[in-house]
């Protein structure tokens, strides 16, 4: 026989049991659900694009930013990361951070042009912009695929060890870019040769940069469960502020510096190596002094 309190030990161990379950099981759906609900947002910027309506686009791809961003950090921050949610996340990011932006710059930046700029030129450099859309769909789905199979990527200018960096620019940042530039422009359609060039170079740029091998920070070091210094959260305060007072010129601004962090580094690098003068061959570095 079992004392009294031994038993209540007993039934203490049962209610947590079955206390956890529940409580698991709501861990494991949350990232999925918030996964699926980026795939929707990136469906819904499908929708708008197709119609015209580039404002509502750009606001549908940067919430399935949000929700993408908010998936993979809850899922490590509650220990519930799997291969499905992986797989389901690679197939949403194709389609919301693929497809949709890739579409959205074909629309915004070729599709809608003017037809009095309807011209021999401008008819080959709407068959370009095209190329170039799907120059950036097919480098985000190689992107995806590149981390999906890589277990411990390195940059080639690794610069520190560990999980600081991406190699090559993730898609949902490819996907701002081009959100960025069309909010930055209010939504309305290009409507000059020039701005068509320079939109083709910012597609493909995009598009190369997430292919390519260098590095981008990642910001999973920031860790929101410990204490944060007080000017990082006056930072954070001031950031989210301009971006609701401004959001036109901060967004584009942030885009964009982005964008060119991975250049930066890497000519930094390139130049940081030239400067160190090679090692001595083998016969050199063994005389005598």
């Amino acid at each position: 026989m079992r004392s009294p309190k031994e038993r209540m030990r007993a039934r203490g161990r049962r209610q947590r049991g079955r206390r956890r379950l529940p409580h698991s099981s709501v861990n494991r759906m949350v990232p999925n659900v918030l996964t699926l609900l980026a795939l929707c947002a990136g469906m819904t910027a499908i929708r708008f694009a197709v119609n015209g309506e580039f404002p509502y686009a750009v606001f549908a791809i940067i919430a399935a930013g949000i929700f993408d961003g908010l998936d993979g950090r809850i899922a490590r921050m509650t220990g519930t990361t799997s291969d499905f949610g992986k797989e389901l996340d690679s197939l949403a990011d194709a389609i919301t951070f693929g497809v949709a932006p890739a579409l959205l710059a074909w629309t915004w930046g070729f599709h809608l042009m003017p037809v009095v700029l309807l011209t021999e030129w401008h008819i080959k450099l709407t068959q370009l912009g095209a190329i170039a859309s799907f120059l950036f769909l097919m480098a985000g789905a190689s992107r995806l695929a590149r981390f999906n199979i890589t277990s411990n990527p390195q940059p080639s200018n690794p610069g520190r060890p560990g999980k600081k960096y991406f190699v090559g620019m993730p898609i949902p940042a490819g996907a701002g870019v081009i959100a960025a530039v069309v909010h930055f422009r209010g939504g309305d359609p290009i409507a000059s040769l020039w701005s068509c060039i320079t939109w083709v170079f910012i597609i493909v740029a995009a598009g190369y940069l997430m292919v390519s091998t260098w590095r981008f920070y990642s910001f999973k070091d920031i860790d929101f469960r410990s204490r944060q210094p007080f000017q990082l959260v006056i930072l954070l305060g001031l950031l989210f502020a301009a971006i609701w007072f401004e959001s036109q010129r901060v967004l584009f601004i942030l885009a964009l510096a982005y964008m060119a962090s991975g250049v930066i580094w890497r000519l930094q690098w390139i130049f940081r190596r030239r400067g160190n003068s090679p090692p001595p061959s083998y016969k050199q570095a063994s005389q005598p002094s």
